[in-house]
């Protein structure tokens, strides 16, 4: 038996004869995980659904030979009947299904027939447990966070006989502790002969679990490196095509008043109203300053934000606001922006972006008072603020009227970024703004934080890379069970303080 699993010879794929992949080549040891890399549309999630027949063969030239045979996949069931198991970036969950009904969707636990609900509801709970996710079977998908929905992907793989299984950025929207849970999860699949090939920007991951890395840049094959060979700055340089030697950009704060101040602020569930998921949190943020939101998942981040943001999640919400000392009422969405808030969404799929739209129409959605006169929008301005903020970000893209679900995940979450930075907040919330971004281009989004920061804007950031918070933020606030636990400077913040912080049990709010 051959000591690869799978081989990728020569492929080819084009988007309106643009290459997205040029004569790529891909070689997977059975057993291994096999890390693939690259910068954002360098072809990795491409390269990954011609394998698994989301592209379907003719859609593509070159040849896969998976356990020595030529595949020549038309449908995502064919390639999981061979035992290739994809999880995608973008979850592909149906929000109103429960759990145990989405682990099983396709494949149903039936006899004659008849769905068997006691011995799928005890299996669900037996997959949520190997992937370590305390989570009832029965809620519905909507009603659990982003993180937790990845974790029933995974279980939702594991349901599956897999023989390669393909993870997509698996640890994008996990903290640091579970994203550890998932790596030694993925390293007990190796141990039980699964094959693994793991898509990633966290490189410190990649340099932890992956047996080999396959580099990809603009589409081609760059090289593939043993792990004793692997630097995180060899990594880099060969994904970039040059070295970055700082990870994040210098900072010369210019910080002034308080700006923007939550007091007191109290948050229920929009289910269980009993449950509060914010509870008596106040923090405020000052001109020109970076905040970070330190907390592990379920800590209640995010809900804090959205909650902030015009009341757009939660019940029985209570506490105060004051912008610039005046008490504000945001009871909407349209409020909040007016009052000069912006939030960009931890879920750019379902909450940030209309992937079915162009680039332009994206960006400008929140901003159509900026690019219209007496009601009607000016195109010429609207294209010309919208190309602004795609230089400025460097959207990979053939134009602004680029379709925004053919852009890769990178790429779309800068295009939601760009929506709300064109609305020129004051008060900026960023729910893990570099989510699924490549190293490079984290940098670039750093320097835009920054110069927004240097115009004397206010950003909140939440993130769940401790590194990334340590890194751009000028103060930080750690927060626990729905609770504020700490504030930090700059000065005293390391990541094993702000874990002590992040894992506290109980404690009262700061201010």
């Amino acid at each position: 038996m051959s000591d690869y699993i799978l081989r990728m010879k020569n492929i080819t794929k084009e988007f309106s004869g643009v290459k997205a992949l040029d004569n790529v080549n891909l070689n997977v040891k059975r057993g291994e995980i096999h890390a693939l890399v690259g910068e954002n549309g360098a072809g990795k999630s491409t390269l990954m659904n011609v394998l698994s027949g989301v592209f379907p063969h003719g859609e593509y030239s070159g040849e896969i030979v998976f356990e020595e045979e030529e595949m020549k996949f038309q449908h995502l069931k064919d390639s999981e009947e061979q035992g290739i198991v994809i999880i995608h970036q973008e979850l592909a969950l149906v929000q109103f299904l429960s759990v145990t009904e989405n682990i099983f969707l396709g494949n149903e636990q039936a006899t004659n027939g008849v769905i068997d609900w006691d011995s799928s509801k005890k299996h669900a709970k037996e997959l949520l447990d190997k992937v370590g996710l305390e989570v009832d079977p029965d809620l519905q998908i909507s009603q659990i966070s982003v993180a937790q929905q990845q974790l029933v992907e995974i279980a939702k793989a594991m349901s599956k006989k897999v023989k390669l299984l393909i993870l997509d950025e698996p640890t994008a929207s996990l903290n640091d502790n579970d994203s550890e849970n998932l790596l030694e999860l993925i390293k007990e699949f190796k141990a039980e002969g699964i094959t693994s090939v793991i898509i990633s920007h966290k490189l410190n991951e990649i340099m932890e679990i992956a047996d080999r890395v396959t580099v990809l840049r603009d589409g081609q094959t760059i090289e593939t490196l043993e792990n004793e060979h692997l630097t995180e700055e060899r990594i880099i340089k060969s994904m970039v095509g040059r070295e970055l030697k700082e990870r994040y950009p210098s900072r010369e704060p210019n910080i002034g008043e308080k700006v923007f101040e939550v007091k007191n602020w109290t948050v229920s569930h929009p289910i269980y109203r009993d449950q509060k998921v914010v509870d008596d949190v106040s923090f405020h943020v000052n001109k020109g300053e970076i905040v970070g939101i330190a907390g592990l998942m379920g800590a209640g981040r995010t809900e804090t934000a959205m909650s902030i943001f015009g009341k757009s999640y939660g019940a029985d919400i209570q506490g105060r606001l004051y912008l610039k000392g005046e008490e504000v009422e945001l009871n909407n969405v349209p409020s909040a922006i007016d009052a000069g808030l912006a939030y960009v969404s931890e879920d750019r799929k379902d909450s940030g972006l209309i992937l079915m739209q162009s680039i332009k129409e994206n960006i400008s959605l929140a901003s159509l008072d900026k690019v219209s006169e007496n009601g009607v929008v000016d195109e010429d301005v609207e294209a010309k603020r919208v190309e602004e903020y795609k230089d400025v970000l460097s959207i990979k893209a053939t134009s602004i009227n680029q379709q925004v679900s053919s852009l890769s995940g990178g790429n779309q979450q800068k295009v939601s970024l760009g929506k709300w930075l064109l609305s020129e907040p004051e008060i900026l919330f960023l729910d893990e703004p570099t989510r699924g971004v490549d190293v490079g281009a984290k940098y670039e989004i750093y320097n835009v934080i920054n110069d927004i920061a240097n115009q004397g804007k206010s950003i909140i950031v939440i993130s769940s890379e401790l590194p990334e918070i340590l890194g751009i933020c000028d103060r930080i606030y750690t927060m626990s069970e729905g609770k504020f636990t700490g504030e930090v400077s700059k000065e005293e913040a390391t990541q094993e303080k702000l874990m002590e912080l992040m894992t506290l049990n109980i404690t009262e709010g700061v201010s």
